[in-house]
Protein backbone atom coordinates (compact mmCIF):
# COMPACT_ATOMS: atom_id res chain seq x y z
CA UNK A 1 0.00 0.00 0.00
CA UNK A 2 1.18 3.48 -0.86
CA UNK A 3 2.34 5.14 2.44
CA UNK A 4 0.49 8.33 1.49
CA UNK A 5 -2.57 6.74 -0.06
CA UNK A 6 -5.95 8.21 0.93
CA UNK A 7 -7.01 5.01 2.69
CA UNK A 8 -3.90 5.01 4.84
CA UNK A 9 -4.26 8.69 5.69
CA UNK A 10 -7.96 8.37 6.48
CA UNK A 11 -7.21 5.60 8.99
CA UNK A 12 -5.61 8.21 11.24
CA UNK A 13 -8.90 10.12 11.29
CA UNK A 14 -11.37 7.27 11.65
CA UNK A 15 -14.28 7.56 14.08
CA UNK A 16 -12.73 5.01 16.45
CA UNK A 17 -9.38 6.80 16.30
CA UNK A 18 -10.99 10.15 17.09
CA UNK A 19 -13.01 8.69 19.96
CA UNK A 20 -9.84 7.27 21.49
CA UNK A 21 -8.11 10.63 21.01
CA UNK A 22 -10.93 12.41 22.84
CA UNK A 23 -10.63 10.05 25.81
CA UNK A 24 -6.86 10.50 25.85
CA UNK A 25 -7.27 14.27 25.64
CA UNK A 26 -9.68 14.27 28.60
CA UNK A 27 -7.14 12.37 30.67
CA UNK A 28 -4.39 14.78 29.68
CA UNK A 29 -6.42 17.92 30.43
CA UNK A 30 -7.58 16.53 33.79
CA UNK A 31 -4.01 15.66 34.74
CA UNK A 32 -2.83 19.13 33.71
CA UNK A 33 -5.42 20.75 35.99
CA UNK A 34 -4.60 18.53 38.98
CA UNK A 35 -0.87 19.10 38.51
CA UNK A 36 -1.38 22.86 38.47
CA UNK A 37 -3.44 22.62 41.65
CA UNK A 38 -0.56 20.88 43.41
CA UNK A 39 1.99 23.31 41.96
CA UNK A 40 0.12 26.42 43.07
CA UNK A 41 1.56 26.21 46.60
CA UNK A 42 5.11 26.16 45.24
CA UNK A 43 4.34 29.02 42.88
CA UNK A 44 2.71 31.04 45.68
CA UNK A 45 5.87 30.75 47.78
CA UNK A 46 8.11 31.84 44.92
CA UNK A 47 9.71 28.50 44.11
CA UNK A 48 11.26 28.00 40.69
CA UNK A 49 9.11 24.93 40.03
CA UNK A 50 5.54 26.22 40.01
CA UNK A 51 2.20 25.56 38.38
CA UNK A 52 3.63 25.14 34.88
CA UNK A 53 6.25 22.60 35.93
CA UNK A 54 3.83 20.53 37.99
CA UNK A 55 1.13 20.71 35.34
CA UNK A 56 3.50 19.61 32.59
CA UNK A 57 4.92 16.74 34.66
CA UNK A 58 1.45 15.50 35.58
CA UNK A 59 0.15 15.88 32.02
CA UNK A 60 3.11 14.12 30.42
CA UNK A 61 2.89 11.24 32.90
CA UNK A 62 -0.81 10.83 32.10
CA UNK A 63 -0.20 10.99 28.34
CA UNK A 64 2.50 8.32 28.37
CA UNK A 65 0.38 6.08 30.60
CA UNK A 66 -2.94 6.40 28.81
CA UNK A 67 -1.66 5.57 25.31
CA UNK A 68 -0.59 2.16 26.58
CA UNK A 69 -4.29 1.33 26.89
CA UNK A 70 -4.91 1.86 23.16
CA UNK A 71 -2.28 -0.19 21.32
CA UNK A 72 -4.78 -1.10 18.61
CA UNK A 73 -4.78 2.53 17.48
CA UNK A 74 -1.03 3.04 17.39
CA UNK A 75 0.23 4.32 14.02
CA UNK A 76 -3.32 4.56 12.77
CA UNK A 77 -3.95 0.91 13.53
CA UNK A 78 -2.11 -0.08 10.37
CA UNK A 79 0.82 -1.95 11.87
CA UNK A 80 0.33 -5.42 13.34
CA UNK A 81 1.20 -5.65 17.03
CA UNK A 82 3.89 -8.21 17.76
CA UNK A 83 3.81 -7.76 21.53
CA UNK A 84 1.33 -6.75 24.21
CA UNK A 85 1.84 -3.33 25.76
CA UNK A 86 3.01 -3.58 29.37
CA UNK A 87 1.83 -0.58 31.44
CA UNK A 88 4.01 -1.54 34.40
CA UNK A 89 7.18 -1.01 32.35
CA UNK A 90 5.92 2.36 31.17
CA UNK A 91 5.12 3.43 34.73
CA UNK A 92 8.55 2.26 35.85
CA UNK A 93 10.17 4.41 33.17
CA UNK A 94 8.12 7.45 34.21
CA UNK A 95 9.03 7.05 37.87
CA UNK A 96 12.72 6.71 37.02
CA UNK A 97 12.70 9.75 34.74
CA UNK A 98 10.89 11.94 37.25
CA UNK A 99 13.42 10.84 39.86
CA UNK A 100 16.18 12.45 37.79
CA UNK A 101 14.09 15.60 37.40
CA UNK A 102 13.51 15.75 41.16
CA UNK A 103 17.22 15.31 41.84
CA UNK A 104 17.89 18.39 39.74
CA UNK A 105 15.91 20.68 42.06
CA UNK A 106 17.72 19.55 45.23
CA UNK A 107 20.44 22.02 46.11
CA UNK A 108 23.13 21.83 48.80
CA UNK A 109 24.76 25.02 50.00
CA UNK A 110 27.14 24.46 52.87
CA UNK A 111 25.20 22.50 55.47
CA UNK A 112 21.83 23.60 54.12
CA UNK A 113 19.83 21.37 51.81
CA UNK A 114 16.90 22.85 49.91
CA UNK A 115 14.47 21.52 47.35
CA UNK A 116 13.55 18.24 49.02
CA UNK A 117 9.88 19.18 49.35
CA UNK A 118 9.78 20.37 45.75
CA UNK A 119 11.39 17.14 44.53
CA UNK A 120 8.98 14.99 46.53
CA UNK A 121 5.95 16.95 45.34
CA UNK A 122 7.07 16.71 41.69
CA UNK A 123 7.27 12.95 42.14
CA UNK A 124 3.77 13.00 43.68
CA UNK A 125 2.54 15.07 40.73
CA UNK A 126 3.83 12.40 38.39
CA UNK A 127 1.97 9.75 40.40
CA UNK A 128 -1.23 11.80 40.02
CA UNK A 129 -0.71 11.84 36.26
CA UNK A 130 -0.17 8.08 36.20
CA UNK A 131 -3.42 7.57 38.11
CA UNK A 132 -5.26 9.78 35.60
CA UNK A 133 -3.75 7.90 32.69
CA UNK A 134 -4.70 4.55 34.21
CA UNK A 135 -8.30 5.68 34.74
CA UNK A 136 -8.24 6.04 38.53
CA UNK A 137 -9.77 9.51 38.46
CA UNK A 138 -11.17 9.58 41.99
CA UNK A 139 -7.86 8.39 43.44
CA UNK A 140 -6.01 11.03 41.39
CA UNK A 141 -8.26 13.82 42.69
CA UNK A 142 -7.91 12.66 46.30
CA UNK A 143 -4.12 12.36 45.98
CA UNK A 144 -3.94 15.88 44.52
CA UNK A 145 -5.96 17.26 47.43
CA UNK A 146 -3.88 15.37 50.00
CA UNK A 147 -0.61 16.53 48.40
CA UNK A 148 -1.81 20.14 48.29
CA UNK A 149 -3.01 20.05 51.89
CA UNK A 150 0.27 18.55 53.05
CA UNK A 151 2.29 21.24 51.29
CA UNK A 152 0.08 24.07 52.57
CA UNK A 153 -0.47 23.03 56.18
CA UNK A 154 2.22 20.42 56.76
CA UNK A 155 4.80 23.04 57.72
CA UNK A 156 2.43 24.67 60.20
CA UNK A 157 1.62 21.34 61.82
CA UNK A 158 5.31 20.46 61.99
CA UNK A 159 6.12 23.82 63.58
CA UNK A 160 3.39 23.36 66.21
CA UNK A 161 4.68 19.95 67.31
CA UNK A 162 7.53 19.63 69.83
CA UNK A 163 10.84 19.39 68.04
CA UNK A 164 14.50 20.24 68.41
CA UNK A 165 15.42 22.62 65.64
CA UNK A 166 18.79 22.89 63.97
CA UNK A 167 20.79 25.95 63.00
CA UNK A 168 23.58 26.10 60.43
CA UNK A 169 26.54 28.17 61.69
CA UNK A 170 29.70 29.39 59.99
CA UNK A 171 32.41 30.79 62.28
CA UNK A 172 35.47 32.72 61.12
CA UNK A 173 38.23 33.09 63.70
CA UNK A 174 40.88 35.76 63.98
CA UNK A 175 44.02 35.05 62.01
CA UNK A 176 46.41 32.85 63.97
CA UNK A 177 43.76 31.72 66.47
CA UNK A 178 43.39 27.96 66.81
CA UNK A 179 39.97 27.02 68.08
CA UNK A 180 38.94 23.69 69.56
CA UNK A 181 35.70 21.80 69.95
CA UNK A 182 35.46 22.64 73.65
CA UNK A 183 35.16 26.34 72.84
CA UNK A 184 32.42 25.60 70.32
CA UNK A 185 30.56 23.35 72.78
CA UNK A 186 30.58 26.09 75.41
CA UNK A 187 29.41 28.61 72.84
CA UNK A 188 26.50 26.40 71.78
CA UNK A 189 25.45 25.67 75.37
CA UNK A 190 25.39 29.38 76.17
CA UNK A 191 22.69 29.81 73.50
CA UNK A 192 20.67 26.74 74.53
CA UNK A 193 22.03 24.47 71.82
CA UNK A 194 24.47 21.62 71.44
CA UNK A 195 26.90 20.78 68.69
CA UNK A 196 25.57 18.14 66.30
CA UNK A 197 27.85 15.13 66.09
CA UNK A 198 29.75 14.79 62.83
CA UNK A 199 28.71 18.23 61.58
CA UNK A 200 32.07 20.00 61.86
CA UNK A 201 33.87 21.04 58.69
CA UNK A 202 37.07 23.10 59.02
CA UNK A 203 38.61 25.29 56.33
CA UNK A 204 41.99 26.99 56.86
CA UNK A 205 43.42 29.62 54.53
CA UNK A 206 46.38 31.91 55.16
CA UNK A 207 46.39 31.06 58.85
CA UNK A 208 42.69 31.85 59.34
CA UNK A 209 40.25 29.09 60.22
CA UNK A 210 36.61 28.86 59.22
CA UNK A 211 34.33 26.29 60.87
CA UNK A 212 31.06 25.05 59.37
CA UNK A 213 28.81 23.26 61.85
CA UNK A 214 25.25 22.66 63.03
CA UNK A 215 23.71 23.55 66.39
CA UNK A 216 20.75 21.52 67.67
CA UNK A 217 18.40 22.92 70.30
CA UNK A 218 18.65 21.16 73.66
CA UNK A 219 14.97 21.85 74.37
CA UNK A 220 11.75 22.40 72.48
CA UNK A 221 12.16 26.17 72.34
CA UNK A 222 11.80 28.14 69.14
CA UNK A 223 14.88 29.12 67.18
CA UNK A 224 16.07 32.66 67.82
CA UNK A 225 18.64 33.57 65.20
CA UNK A 226 19.21 37.08 66.63
CA UNK A 227 19.92 35.59 70.08
CA UNK A 228 22.55 33.26 68.63
CA UNK A 229 24.03 36.11 66.62
CA UNK A 230 24.21 38.23 69.77
CA UNK A 231 26.13 35.48 71.58
CA UNK A 232 28.56 35.13 68.68
CA UNK A 233 29.04 38.89 68.50
CA UNK A 234 30.35 38.93 72.07
CA UNK A 235 33.00 36.27 71.41
CA UNK A 236 36.42 37.88 71.23
CA UNK A 237 38.00 35.11 69.18
CA UNK A 238 35.41 35.29 66.36
CA UNK A 239 36.03 37.75 63.52
CA UNK A 240 32.89 36.91 61.56
CA UNK A 241 29.97 34.53 61.47
CA UNK A 242 26.94 33.42 59.51
CA UNK A 243 23.80 31.92 61.06
CA UNK A 244 20.87 30.45 59.16
CA UNK A 245 18.14 27.88 59.48
CA UNK A 246 19.37 24.37 58.70
CA UNK A 247 16.58 23.81 56.21
CA UNK A 248 15.78 20.88 54.01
Amino acid sequence: MNPISPDRLISFWSIAQLEASVVILMNIVGALFLGMVVGYERSYHGRAAGMRTYGLVCMASAAVTVIVGYPQFWFGGLLPLTATADPTRVIQGIVTGIGFLGAGVIMKEGLNISGLTTAASIWASSAIGILCGAGFYFAAIVLALIASATMIWGGQIEAALPSRHAVSVVLRFHKGYRSNQTDIDDLAKASGYRLAEGSISVISENGQEEWHLVFIATGNHKISIPAIADSLERCEFISGYQVAFARN
